[in-house]
């Protein structure tokens, strides 16, 4: 019987043993096991270097004002008698934190779900709908994408007072709506464009209509891309002080403004100030966490075919 070899290959009869690759030298072996143990060592000193603010905001809010004037926060593992949720306690009783965390509830959500309806409406109909001027929308809406916010604060101020929106929640909601738009259709129009044309043609001939594609076929495919985007969107919103501090009212601010208010008058009330920049701090990290994997998806997307 004749053995053909592949080229690239070695010919080789049935029955013969293909030989093992050479052992590793107890070199190699010793250079490989470093690598890996100081790779992970540095990373974990970078993690614990990373977390080491976000710890001493944690210790910091339950420990006492007196406690923490007397001593540093890391004294709390020699004496962990100091912890108190008394602080807490005290930011839901102080009327004016309370009322800044609902007042960003009512400014987050509100401006995270507009941007996430109208930018997979606007995303979908720039990747599927053919209609005149749809490129030069499309690059218009790119060009938005780098106006600074600076630039729109007075003319926006100066139209918000003639229509009576200033220093009101629906005036921050509409800017941060304004300026998440942009952002939000190009990220998903490049993303709804990647959805192959054959499943969306299969639906058309169906008989379904555009609206029932975009919500039985679209919004399922492209949830990671949507998700990312409510990821992002409630995150600047939620940490926004620059609108909220020119565009929000003395009775509608927002949590960070609320927190500065507080610096600058108790510069020195550092347990009552920890207790509501933690508080702050762990709603984006709760809905980070909760869409996590759909962001991971999101990001991965297109990676890999």
């Amino acid at each position: 019987m004749t053995v053909v070899a592949v080229p690239g290959t070695t010919g080789t009869t049935a029955g013969e043993q293909v030989p093992d690759p050479p052992a590793r030298g107890l070199a190699s072996r010793l250079v490989g096991w470093l690598t890996g143990r100081l790779l992970g060592g540095l990373l974990v000193v970078v993690a614990l270097f990373w977390l080491m603010p976000v710890l001493g905001l944690l210790v910091s809010s339950l420990r006492s004002e007196a406690d923490n004037r007397a001593s540093g926060w890391w004294t709390v593992f020699t004496a962990p008698a100091q912890l108190t949720v008394a602080n807490y306690e005290n930011v839901v009783r102080d009327e004016a934190l309370a009322r800044s965390l609902w007042n960003t509830v009512l400014i987050s959500v509100p401006a995270t779900l507009l941007v996430v309806v109208l930018a997979s409406l606007a995303a979908y109909a720039l990747a599927w709908i053919d209609f005149r001027g749809r490129d030069w929308l499309l690059l218009g809406i790119v060009a938005m994408l780098v106006m600074p916010i600076q630039m729109a604060l007075i003319p926006i101020a100066k139209l918000y007072s003639v229509l009576g929106m200033f220093g009101s929640i629906a005036g921050v909601v509409l800017f941060h709506v304004a300026f998440g738009l942009p952002f939000g259709v190009f990220l998903l129009r490049n993303f709804f464009a990647g959805i192959p044309r054959d499943l969306l043609e299969a639906a058309r001939m169906d008989g379904a209509s555009e609206w029932v594609i975009f919500r039985r076929v679209v919004v399922p495919v492209g949830l990671p891309a949507i998700a990312s985007l409510a990821i992002f969107q409630f995150l600047w919103v939620w940490n926004d002080l620059l609108v909220a501090l020119v565009f929000a009212g003395q009775d509608n601010q927002p949590i960070t403004v609320a927190l500065q208010s507080q610096l600058r008058q108790f510069g020195s009330n550092i347990d009552l100030l920890a207790a509501g920049s933690f508080l702050s701090m762990m709603v984006p990290l709760v809905v980070f966490f909760s869409l996590q994997r759909y962001f991971v998806q999101g990001v991965l997307a297109g990676s890999t075919k």
